[in-house]
């Protein structure tokens, strides 16, 4: 029997995908594959070259790789092709090997281009193990030899930009990003996605010079960069320079062969990959479809199945583009998908700002708002899952009720059409989710490797989960409750496990009870079990990438990128003095201030950068945190009491600043808040809390599971007439038992719920010590007491914690043109989109007229 040989010039993920469609096919019963790769390594996954960079020599090697032992199929690493005979049908490689084919496979993928500048030899670029890991070396010893945190410049404002700027600061690089578009990721998001994504970004400590792009690279005396000169001027330091502007597809060896390739580059292929030569085909990125190349995952696979199944016999045809993406970046939830632009005639755009915490989601549909077109998500990505395998069918419900800033949750996996793509990476069905799930994968990691569901980028394996754990429901089976995919623990398990095995940062945590580089889910709820138990600074040690935007910055971003600072006031109680503290701090730095529903004073409108100064006065004059932005305790809501008040019973104020004082920096799954009532007229509305506590004649009433918001819950009674010291160890108790047992983002009310026997459990816990934990909960708590330490008097202390905060730049003044103000009531605000476009608004840190002010009269 005559065997046809299959060669396949590349060994990528297009590669890699299409021989494991072949031999899973049976097609290597009937050939041989030989596949010639350049790079010495089995195929890896690219997508993920951002966790090597961050978190070491990570092994991304693509899976399955048992094929690579196949008698059938050849892998020769390190060696390149470089020259293609169409007529006797072989190819010469570096090595010198001359090797024939039947069918050819062009999958020689793309090249990061540099731009001809002076000095664009010294640079270096985003692409491969290699690249990365020579970064990885130069940071590190630029490090150890300047004394210093190295500086890096990274040319290109897209994904991949992102992800090597992002991963340099993980390795404590000051990382600057310089983009030629006048916002980030300008390809796949529009102006108010890019402007939010650009403050995510920022607030990370990553600088950013917009709407310019290097002219020059220049170099020391060494040979070496020190600075990036850039088209408008402005000079940016950098020890490292990296290019990632792009990609160019390597389609030399099809154009010097004479096959025909597209005029802005890549091989030209008709719909079944096939190129102007009939034995020819060409996959991914080096592949253009219609007159362009698309350097993602999705349609590099599609068209690696579409050729396995054409040079099996088949028909299959490469028809659509998924450009979907998703950023690969800790702490920054980044998604598109669709018509993100709305360019579609008569499309409609749903936007969703949430001011409180710097969110932008956008859905595009129908002109009747029936079906969906696309969608962007910046800070909030939680739709994007269960939104994306609904693209071009009709929606069930009023397209904002899909926004999770809306108060919504994703479509539940349940409702997703058997035919709706969950996984656009390996075209898998909703429909063969739920058939595996019927013949037996009822766990995740089975799942996923039944169906290859999730194996890719990941960014559908919430949905996947959704979808397993509604079948498993649905047939009445055991619902699994690990965390995510990297660990098989659910969070009151993983709490206890990393307290027991003493672990102490990621590193240790996810060798010691995960697996794989761990995800937006595991990292900040593990970010968060580690401040609980041992109380450090949340940013030392490696937890940095593991704390959500505002923690990072140690103050909660605003809808206009700047941020807000409300320094603790326990129990409400303030002296005149610290209050004309807060006064001429907001004075000085031109702060809008407003009381708070919880008894604090908050300043509005302060940039990064102020911040340190602005905290320098509050800490010097006796403030603390009021840690507004954390998991962890708010504030102490309280009345005047017996102090003042002719119907108190008890000292609330008193009780109100001790408890503030001593839950303080408590970390938490959620926030949590307390009140303190001296009567039963109960004035601190504490039964809306937490915790509450009202005073009887007799002592105190402790009431727990209360909270405001979305989903608003009384608290119940827990103990009553209780004296103080019996009060706080019940509340002890409670906190500890809460914090080691709740999931992640659960607040005390959820649990509560959740709770077999609900507040007669807790009951039991807490004031029976039925488990006998009662002194253990009660020793963690002292532990946390006892080293609590203040986070921003601890920033200020340290020259290092402050790097952090430096300058947004995006303009070459000190101005930022992104915070423009309005007066309103004697205070400014910040400028609607109408009075922006009127053009009469106070811009953020310049000397320019205010609208309404006489000639001459400047802010």
């Amino acid at each position: 029997m005559t065997t046809e040989r299959t060669l396949i010039v590349g060994g990528g993920p297009a590669a890699h995908r299409l021989v494991d469609a072949l031999v899973s096919r049976g097609g290597a019963a009937s050939r041989s594959i030989v596949v010639i790769a350049e790079e010495p390594y089995l195929p890896y996954d690219r997508v993920q070259l951002s966790k090597r960079l961050a978190d070491g020599a990570v092994d991304l090697t693509l899976e399955p790789a048992s094929h690579w032992e196949d008698a059938a199929v050849e892998l020769r690493v390190g060696e390149r092709v470089t020259t293609i005979d169409r007529k006797s049908r072989t190819v010469t490689t570096s090595t010198g090997a001359t090797l024939g084919y039947d069918q050819l496979v062009l999958a020689t993928g793309s090249s990061a281009p540099v731009p001809d500048i002076p000095g664009s030899a010294a640079s270096r670029v985003y692409r491969t193990i290699d690249d990365v890991d020579a970064l990885v070396a130069e940071i590190g010893g630029l490090r150890e030899r300047l004394g210093r945190a190295p500086r890096v410049a990274v040319a290109g404002g897209g994904l991949l930009g992102l992800e090597a700027a992002g991963g340099a600061a993980a390795l404590g690089a000051e990382a600057v990003i310089i983009h030629s578009g006048g916002w980030l990721m300008s390809a796949q998001l529009d102006e108010g996605a890019g402007q939010a994504l650009g403050r995510l970004i920022a607030a990370r400590g990553i600088d950013l010079h917009l709407g310019t792009r290097p002219r020059e690279i220049r170099l020391g005396d060494d040979g070496l960069p020190v600075a990036v000169l850039c088209a408008d001027g402005r000079s940016v330091p950098a020890d490292v320079v990296v290019f990632a502007i792009g990609i160019r597809a390597r389609d030399e060896l099809a154009r010097d062969s004479g096959i025909a390739t597209a005029e802005r580059g890549g091989v030209v292929v008709d719909e079944g990959c096939r190129t102007s030569d009939p034995s020819v085909w060409a996959i991914g990125e080096v592949a253009a479809i219609d007159g362009r190349t698309v350097g993602l995952v999705a349609p590099a696979n599609a068209m690696a199945e579409t050729v396995a199944d054409r040079l099996l016999g088949g028909d299959a045809a490469f028809t659509t583009v998924d450009d979907a993406t998703k950023l690969k970046l800790s702490g920054v939830d980044v998604a598109s998908f669709g018509d993100a632009f709305a360019r579609e005639p008569g499309a409609l755009e749903i936007v969703y700002a949430d001011p409180a915490r710097g969110l932008y989601q956008k859905l595009v549909v129908s002109g009747d708002a029936k079906t969906l077109l696309g969608g962007v998500f910046v800070g909030d990505a939680a739709p994007y899952a269960g939104l994306r395998p609904l693209l071009g069918r009709e929606l069930d419900a009023e397209p904002a009720a899909y926004l999770s800033a809306a108060g919504a949750e994703p479509p539940a996996g349940g409702a997703l059409p058997d035919d709706a793509f969950v996984c656009s990476c390996n075209n898998v069905t909703a429909g063969a989710v739920r058939s595996a799930v019927g013949d037996g994968c009822h766990e995740l990691g089975e799942l996923k490797s039944c169906t290859r569901a999730g194996t890719q980028c990941g960014s559908c394996v919430p949905l996947v989960k959704k979808l397993l754990e509604a079948e498993l429901t649905a047939a009445g089976a055991t619902v699994s409750h690990a965390l995510c995919e990297h660990f098989e623990l659910s969070r009151q398990e993983l709490f206890e496990s990393i307290r027991v095995l003493e672990l102490r940062s990621w590193d240790e945590t996810i060798a010691r009870l995960g697996t794989g580089l761990g995800c937006d889910i595991c990292k900040p709820a593990v970010g968060s079990i580690l401040a609980s138990q041992h109380n450090g600074y949340p940013l030392d040690g490696g937890r940095g990438p593991l704390q959500d935007t505002n923690d990072r910055a140690l103050a909660n971003m605003q809808k206009d990128g700047t941020y807000s600072v409300v320094p603790r006031i326990p129990g409400g109680e303030i002296t005149p003095q610290k209050l004309a503290v807060i006064a001429q701090v907001a004075t000085d730095f031109g702060l809008y201030t407003k009381i708070t529903g919880g008894q604090r004073i908050d300043m509005f409108g302060a940039r990064l950068d102020q911040l340190p100064d602005i905290w320098k006065l509050l800490v010097d004059a006796g403030f603390e945190s009021g840690q507004a932005y954390g998991k962890a305790l708010r504030n102490v809501k309280s009345c005047v009491g017996s102090t003042w008040c002719r119907y108190g019973v008890q000292d609330s104020v008193g009780m109100a600043v001790g408890l503030e004082l001593r839950y303080r920096g408590l970390r938490a799954p959620h926030k949590f808040k307390f009140g303190v009532s001296g009567c039963a007229r109960e004035c601190a509305e504490a039964r809306g809390k937490d915790i509450g506590v009202i005073a009887t004649d007799k002592g105190w009433n402790l009431y727990v599971g209360g909270n405001g918001g979305f989903q608003p819950a009384h608290a119940q009674l827990l103990a009553s007439d209780l004296d103080d010291e019996t009060l706080v160890r019940y509340i002890d108790r409670y906190l500890m038992y809460y914090i080691r047992t709740a999931d992640r983002l659960q607040r005390t009310a959820r649990w509560m719920e959740d709770l077999d026997g609900g507040v007669d459990h807790v009951r039991e816990v807490v004031v029976a010590d039925s488990l006998g934990l009662g002194a253990e909960l009660e020793a963690a708590m002292a532990a946390h007491i006892d080293t609590y330490e203040d986070e921003w008097a601890a920033t200020l202390r340290d020259p290092e914690r402050l790097r952090r905060f430096r300058s947004f730049v995006n303009a070459p003044t000190e101005a930022d043109p992104s915070i423009a103000r309005v007066e309103e009531r004697g205070q400014l605000r910040p400028a609607t989109a109408e009075e922006r476009a009127a053009g009469a608004v106070l811009v953020a840190g310049a000397r320019i007229p205010v609208r309404g002010a006489t000639e001459g009269d400047e802010l």
